[in-house]
C-alpha cells in the first residue's frame, strides 16, 4: 500500500470527460530488427513479462472512505495484460494522416480507473513499421518518470534484456475500510498544523518574488498572456501532429550563440507560433506566455510520489520578428526565470497540493468549464511546452528499434495546446496535441518547427560570416597643396 501524494492525487481530482489528464506517446518501431521477426502474440507476451513486476503497471487506485484523504495504490490482484494492450490496424492507405487521426481519437478516451492507469495500442499497417501508442495517467508519471519508465522496458540491443530489469515487488498489506478511514482521519486532523508550517516560507517566497519583479529579474507573471483562439474551454476531441528536427543543428546554434538547447527549442517554438498566428491574422501585439514544467526530482526532499515537478512561466518572443533577436531575448528571460525558480522551494507545489480536496476540486473544475470561465477572465497562460531529455543512443522496444518517440502531454481548460519535444538518438521529436475545436490544423503549426530551425541556423551563419569579413577601408581625400608651394 502506498498513499498518493497530494500532487499525484490532484491529477485525478482535476480530470473531467473533457480535461483528460493522461500522458501519451507515439512510438514508431522498426520490427525488422526483432530476432524472431514480428508477431503480435510474441510482442504482447514479452511486454507482459517485462511489466508484470513493475509497480507502475500493476497497481490501481483505491479511494479512502468518504474521500477524507488522498487515495492509495494497491496491487491489482486480477491484473490482465489484455485489458491494457490492444491491437489495431490502420485503415488504407495506412499513412501519416491515418496514424495521427487514429492516435488523436485514442487520446480522447478516458482510462478505466478500476484498473491500473495505463494502456498501449499496438498499431499495425504503418508501412513497414509498427506503432505503439501509450497512455499513462499523470497520477502515475510525470514527463521525466514517464520517459524513464518506457526506457526501462527497452534494451540496448535487439536480443538483450531490458536495461533495468525490475525486481519482483511484494504485494504488501492491503488495509480494510476501517483502517483506511482511521488513517484518513489522522491525516485530516493534522492538516491545519501542516498548513501553519507552510505559511511563513510561502510569505517569504512572495516577498522575494515582489522584489524580483521590481528589479526586473522575475519570471513572467501568469494572467498576463494575450488571448488566442486556443485559449478557451476545451472538449474531449483531440488532434495530434508530429515532426522531427536534427539535434546537431540545435547544438550548433547553441554553441555559436552561447545559449542552451532549451533556449533554442523555445525560440523555435516562438517562431513557429508567430508565423502560424500571423498567417491567420491572429498575432497578438504582446508575446505569448508558456508554462514550462521543470523536474525537481534531484532537489526534492520528499520521498515517494510519481510527480516531482514544478513550473515556470516564460514569454516566447512571438512579438519579435528577427529570429536571432528572439533567441537572445529568450536566453535572458530563461536565465531570470531559472534564477527565480531556483529561489523557490522545490517542494512548495507538492506541499500545498497536500491540501487538495477531491470533491472541491472536482466541483470547481466542472463549474469552471460549465460556466465557460476561461473566456471570461484574463488568460493565465497560452500553452504548455515541455522539453524532455531522451535517449542519446539507439534503443530497442521488445527487440524493435525505436525510430521515433513523440511525447504528448495533457491540455487544459484555458490552454488547449501542448507542445512536447524529446531528444532521441540524434533527433528531436516534436509532439503537438490540441483540442480539435481550438486548433483543428495542428499540422500547420508543427511543420513550421523544422522551417524555423533552418531559418535560425541560417541567421546564425550569416551573422558569423558578417563578423569575419574585414572592415571596408575608408578612403581619405588628399589635401591640396598650398598655393605658395
Amino acid at each position: 500500500m502506498e498513499r498518493l501524494s497530494g500532487l499525484d492525487a490532484s491529477f485525478l481530482y482535476l480530470e473531467t470527460p473533457a480535461q483528460l489528464l493522461h500522458v501519451c506517446g507515439v512510438i514508431v518501431l522498426d520490427p525488422s530488427t526483432m530476432p524472431e521477426g514480428y508477431s503480435y502474440r510474441a510482442f504482447r507476451d514479452e511486454l507482459e513479462r517485462r511489466v508484470r513486476d513493475v509497480p507502475e503497471f500493476t497497481r490501481k487506485v483505491r479511494k479512502v472512505p468518504m474521500g477524507i484523504d488522498h487515495p492509495i495504490w494497491v496491487q491489482d490482484k486480477h491484473f490482465d495484460i489484455d485489458r491494457h494492450v490492444h491491437r489495431l490496424a490502420l485503415p488504407s492507405p495506412g499513412g501519416y494522416e491515418e496514424l495521427v487521426e487514429l492516435t488523436a481519437h485514442l487520446a480522447g478516451l478516458p482510462l478505466d480507473r478500476s484498473r491500473p492507469l495505463w494502456e498501449m495500442w499496438v498499431i499495425e499497417g504503418y508501412g513497414d513499421h509498427v506503432v505503439v501508442f501509450s497512455k499513462m495517467h499523470h497520477a502515475t508519471v510525470d514527463g521525466v518518470s514517464g520517459a524513464n519508465l518506457i526506457s526501462h522496458l527497452c534494451s540496448l540491443e535487439p536480443d538483450a534484456p531490458p536495461m533495468e530489469a525490475a525486481a519482483p515487488q511484494p504485494t504488501g498489506h492491503e488495509p480494510g475500510q476501517a483502517e483506511l478511514f482511521g488513517r484518513g482521519v489522522l491525516s485530516f486532523v493534522t492538516r491545519p498544523l501542516n498548513a501553519v508550517r507552510l505559511v511563513a516560507p510561502s510569505a517569504q517566497m512572495v516577498a522575494r518574488t515582489v522584489g524580483r519583479a521590481r528589479a526586473g529579474t522575475a519570471m513572467a507573471a501568469p494572467l498576463t498572456a494575450p488571448r488566442t483562439s486556443f485559449n478557451g474551454t476545451i472538449t474531449s476531441h483531440r488532434v495530434i501532429a508530429l515532426a522531427d528536427m536534427a539535434l546537431e543543428d540545435i547544438r550548433k546554434i547553441k554553441n555559436a550563440t552561447g545559449t542552451t538547447v532549451n533556449d533554442v527549442v523555445l525560440t523555435v517554438a516562438g517562431g513557429a507560433l508567430r508565423s502560424y498566428l500571423q498567417d491567420r491574422d491572429e498575432l497578438p501585439s504582446h508575446s505569448l506566455l508558456a508554462t514550462v514544467p521543470v523536474s525537481v526530482r534531484e532537489k526534492s526532499t520528499r520521498e515517494g510520489g510519481a510527480n516531482n515537478v514544478s513550473a515556470l512561466f516564460t514569454k516566447l518572443g512571438t512579438d519579435i520578428e528577427d529570429a536571432l533577436e528572439r533567441l537572445r531575448e529568450m536566453a535572458e528571460l530563461n536565465r531570470n526565470a531559472k534564477d527565480h525558480h531556483a529561489a523557490i522551494s522545490a517542494d512548495s507545489l507538492q506541499d500545498w497540493a497536500e491540501f487538495a480536496a477531491p470533491r472541491t476540486f472536482g466541483l470547481a473544475v466542472r463549474a469552471y468549464a460549465g460556466l465557460r470561465l476561461p473566456e471570461r477572465h484574463p488568460v493565465v497562460h497560452n500553452l504548455v511546452i515541455s522539453n524532455v531529455p531522451g535517449p542519446q543512443v539507439p534503443l530497442y522496444f521488445m527487440g524493435a528499434k525505436i525510430e521515433g518517440l513523440y511525447p504528448l502531454g495533457p491540455v487544459f481548460h484555458g490552454a488547449g495546446l501542448n507542445v512536447t519535444v524529446m531528444s532521441n538518438d540524434g533527433k528531436v521529436n516534436v509532439g503537438v496535441i490540441a483540442c480539435r475545436e481550438s486548433m483543428p490544423d495542428a499540422e500547420d503549426l508543427v511543420r513550421r518547427f523544422p522551417a524555423e530551425l533552418s531559418a535560425l541556423a541560417a541567421a546564425v551563419v550569416a551573422e558569423e560570416e558578417a563578423a569575419q569579413e574585414p572592415p571596408t577601408p575608408i578612403k581619405r581625400s588628399r589635401k591640396k597643396a598650398s598655393a605658395g608651394r
